[in-house]
């Protein structure tokens, strides 16, 4: 009877314990409702507690007893509540925003102990009042461009929205909009991103360690969260810039149980255009628009509906000559559902569609247009079982469904629209279905150390109607097709998979310091076609298949967490190493508009980036900000370029450096401030050139061989907060800015033109030598924009 007790209490370790108990519910702010991501639940005494989810929920299972619970923001007022648990409960809690932010913040214990452990490793969570403050070109909030002053994140160029994360390419981002993926962030032509800052609550950066909930990109996941809408009281924001001016809406539908959202945004550029003399200028086009639209529908304590979408859209013509346009839909519809106490769930259907098209004439009323798209529908299912403090566990699903429209050209008149008689070109769409399973467990094994581990099964398949080749090359590198496969419809002709496991885990060394470590594997299955440095709206995306293996990258980090909690000071340190196989690149000459057989125009090989970022982050006190230095290398291999041999990334930047800060005179005055330093991009340039039938040749030694001079910039803001009026709701400010404060000529396009001098007689002749000539772009810029909100 004794050997049978103890195998008895061996495999139910849990009879003999107290009765366990869980309370949950939802952590939101009290003066809009809008559900707070990542706040704390620190229970006193016990040292454990959970951290709220995308939509603001938490649960704890603790034993029978009485517990005070903290409930923590950042900028918000803790609460901290007295619970007798003696039974399952539902607990939802409104945090109010500080009042005075002026003050220097009073850190709690529960604060101290949780602020260095709860901080992901290679993980950034950005404020969106912080990004507010931020000086940008012509005054207009941007989310990205605030990303790249982070370390390991870096701009790809002045007039660019677009990033490189540790070494990787602006298509090895994973930019999620309420789920829905965004294949193309910029508004005029990347001088802007698409992301209205007055819509956004929450912004997340991955850099590595990315959950195994994640995947399809090889470098980052940036998860942007939009505003649900107040539910308590209608409210306006807005303002009027220099280029563009914005208005949000948002209110309750019924108030405490649904609320709307809708934000618009527009570019006023054209409206200048019929000032001109010229008539050309007075006939063209140029502005953007978006709009971001969300309703949620509280259905029970246990059921809620969201609604979101975001449309928006780049028009550019000059006169009846040539136009250009695009831009992206998405629509994400979500049920959540709460099981019992412990078990959180989400479905999600998603729409995501990038299209753009080109336009030109080429005769009295005829013109010339070519349109090329990328469509996906989505299902999405996740849950998460909140077991304990400390241990959850999260699983489900996703269910891709791609179309790809390589292009489609046609010759219309300009009066009817019609295709004029037979002049219809098309290449035939392509589809593809992704799908993935995944398990993530987070696991708190002490108050020292914890880890999240996980696995991502991923899979990739070509799907007919399709057409596809087998190559061979001529003379010139040119590829030719000597055999073709035809498969018919909804055929699966090809499947690629991908095991992809997750790991990171923390050390707390004490209350204030920590060491962490991640690895991830990631694949992509999607690829832009791109030969130039900066990725433009017209280069179209292109799945793996035959002849294209999917892209793997294998990414190590290690970090040292450090705070300093009389100052309000965060120090980090990581470096990481990722390697990265079957990376994309072109034949020399290649082909990659409207081109059928684009897959023969491929070259592969594999790459590799290391670096060191450093981080210190100030968040309290009248003077708050940021310092980010990255050292980095990243090295491309690709047999048939330099011979081989491994050559400089065009991402690669060894030297990166952003100073953001603002200081806070009073409640109506603030300044801010940045300046961001990187290494020159890698180019490649001629060593010599001969002359062959009277035209001159270039000589080219390696790839990448040169560098445009170092990229640098100081930007400053002041904001002037007009006095409030008692009674009134009306609040209002002045935001006045100058990009690029010193004239700094930074390098845009870079050119080459042959060195000529002035003979005896004073005329022009060719020495023979080339010389790099740089574009600039932008110089000082000062902008105005007001503000306002009621």
């Amino acid at each position: 009877m004794k050997y049978w007790t103890i195998l008895f209490l061996c495999l139910f370790p849990g009879i003999l314990r107290a009765q366990q108990y869980t309370v949950n519910g939802k952590v939101t702010d009290a003066s809009s409702g809008e559900e707070l991501i990542g706040a704390t639940v620190f229970v006193s005494g016990i040292q454990t507690g959970v951290v709220t989810n995308e939509y603001g929920f938490y649960s704890l299972t603790l034993e029978k007893g009485t517990y005070k619970l903290i409930f923590q923001y950042l900028g918000f007022n803790q609460k901290n509540v007295e619970l007798v648990l003696d039974a399952d409960k539902s607990l939802n809690i409104e945090l109010g925003e500080s009042v005075d932010e002026l003050e220097e913040a009073v850190v709690s214990a529960a604060k101290q102990e949780s602020k260095v452990e709860n901080k992901e490793i290679s993980v950034v969570k950005l404020d969106i009042k912080t990004v507010k403050e931020i000086p940008v070109v012509f005054g207009e909030v941007d989310v990205l461009k605030t990303i790249s002053f982070l370390p390991g994140v870096q701009s790809l160029g002045e007039g660019s929205s677009g990033i490189s994360v540790r070494g990787g390419g602006q298509d090895q981002n994973l930019i999620l909009l309420d789920e829905a993926p965004v294949y193309n962030a910029s508004h005029l032509l990347g001088f802007f991103s698409v992301f209205n800052g007055d819509a956004i609550k929450d912004l997340e950066i991955y850099k590595g360690g990315i959950p195994a909930k994640y995947g399809g990109r090889l470098s980052s996941l940036i998860d942007i969260r939009m505003k649900d809408g107040n539910s308590k009281r209608f409210a306006a924001t807005g303002g009027i810039g220099s280029i563009s001016s914005r208005l949000t809406l948002e209110g309750p539908i019924v108030k405490d149980k649904s609320s709307f959202m809708i934000a618009g945004r527009r570019s006023y550029a054209d409206i200048f255009l019929p000032l001109a003399n010229n008539e050309d200028i007075e006939n063209s086009k140029l502005y953007f628009y978006d709009l971001n639209l969300k309703a949620n529908y509280q259905l029970s304590d246990k059921d809620r509906f969201y609604l979101s979408g975001y449309f928006g859209r780049d028009v550019f013509g000059f006169s009846s000559l040539f136009g250009l346009s695009w831009g992206n839909s998405t629509a994400t519809l979500r049920w959540n559902h709460v099981y019992g106490k412990k078990l959180f769930s989400n479905i999600s259907l998603i729409y995501s569609d990038f299209d753009y098209g080109i336009e030109f004439q080429f005769a009295d009323n005829a013109y010339f247009g070519s349109s090329q798209g990328f469509k996906d529908y989505n299902l999405k299912i996740d849950f998460a079982n909140y077991f304990k403090p400390g241990n959850k566990l999260s699983f489900g699903g996703q269910f891709i469904h791609h179309t790809f429209n390589p292009g489609e050209f046609k010759a219309l008149n300009d009066a009817t629209k019609e295709t004029i008689g037979n002049a219809e070109l098309k290449i035939p769409d392509k589809q593809a279905l992704e799908s993935a399973l995944y398990v993530d467990h987070e696991w708190k094994q002490s108050s020292r150390f914890s880890m999240r581990y996980g696995l991502r099964v991923s899979m990739f398949n070509n799907i007919g109607k399709a057409e596809e080749y087998a190559y061979t090359y001529d003379e010139f590198n040119k590829p030719v097709p000597v055999d073709t496969f035809n498969y018919g419809n909804n055929e699966i002709y090809n499947t690629d998979f991908g095991l992809e496991p997750r790991l990171s885990m923390n050390y707390n060394l004490n209350t204030s310091s920590a060491l962490k470590a991640s690895y991830n594997r990631t694949f992509q299955y999607l690829q832009q076609a791109s030969n130039s440095a900066t990725t433009l709206p017209v280069d179209q995306w292109f799945p793996s298949g035959l002849n294209v293996e999917p892209q793997r990258a294998d990414q190590v980090a290690l970090g040292y967490f450090k705070n300093i909690d009389k100052f309000g000071i965060e120090f980090s340190a990581e470096v990481y190493h990722k390697v990265m196989v079957n990376q994309i690149d072109y034949r020399d000459g290649a082909s990659l508009f409207f081109n059928d057989q684009l897959d023969g125009e491929l070259l592969f090989g594999k790459a590799r980036s290391t670096g060191l970022e450093l981080y210190l982050q100030k968040n309290t006190g009248k003077l708050t900000g940021f310092i980010a230095y990255t050292l980095s290398s990243t090295r491309r291999q690709i047999e048939g370029i330099n011979d081989g041999d491994w050559y400089i990334d065009n991402n690669d930047r060894p030297h990166s450096v952003s100073v953001v800060g603002t200081y806070t005179f009073n409640k109506r005055v603030s300044l801010s401030g940045t300046f961001s330093y990187i290494s020159g991009k890698p180019f490649t340039s001629p060593v010599s050139s001969f002359v062959y039938d009277g035209k001159r040749i270039a000589v080219y030694d390696g790839r990448n061989n040169d560098r445009v001079p170092a990229y640098h910039r100081a930007d400053i803001g002041l904001t002037l907060k007009n006095k409030e009026k008692k009674n009134k709701r009306l609040k209002s400010s002045w935001n006045f800015s100058v990009y690029n404060l010193y004239a700094r000529e930074n390098p845009f396009i870079v050119n080459f033109e042959e060195v000529k001098v002035q003979d005896k007689d004073g005329e022009e002749v060719a020495t023979g030598e080339n010389q790099a000539v740089q574009v600039a772009l932008f110089k000082l810029i000062p902008s105005v924009t007001w503000n306002f909100e009621f």
